[in-house]
């Protein structure tokens, strides 16, 4: 009705969180069958450090009310490009810290685009209880 607000996620919202969730099980069911092969390494280090906050990522919105988990999608890329920037302004200049962050960050937000709109994942331990299929 007129002048009510509408308590829960938009339609838009609800698919943009159902197609985070589906691109977060993805990669990390990748992760989970790549994890050990090199965990020495640095990019071993890089990758399980990457599933490990996505996986915080996705447990925090999880762990919310419907209605909010978007929200809560929302705002953790202002975080996690804050957590960037502080760290990347304590390298040197001549790594050209700001230039890694923002490729990195381009490699990111273009994974999604590459998982495409296919279901997007394997069932792992990883997966979230009570994904079901239709």
């Amino acid at each position: 009705m007129c002048g009510e607000e509408d308590e829960g996620p938009s339609s838009l919202e609800d698919n943009l969180y159902t197609a985070f969730l589906a691109h977060a099980r993805a990669l990390l069911s990748d992760h989970s069958r790549t994890k050990g092969r090199d965990p020495e390494s640095v990019n071993g280090y890089a990758d399980a450090l990457f599933a490990a906050a996505l996986r915080r990522a996705r447990s925090d919105c999880e762990a919310r009310e419907p209605a909010e988990r978007y929200e809560m999608l929302a705002i953790q890329p202002l975080v996690f490009a804050r957590l960037a920037g502080f760290l990347a302004s304590h390298l040197s200049l001549g790594e050209d810290p700001l230039r890694k962050v923002m490729e990195a960050m381009m490699h990111g937000y273009s994974e999604a685009e590459r998982l495409g709109p296919e279901h997007g994942h394997d069932h792992d331990d990883d997966d979230l209880a009570g994904h079901h299929h239709r």
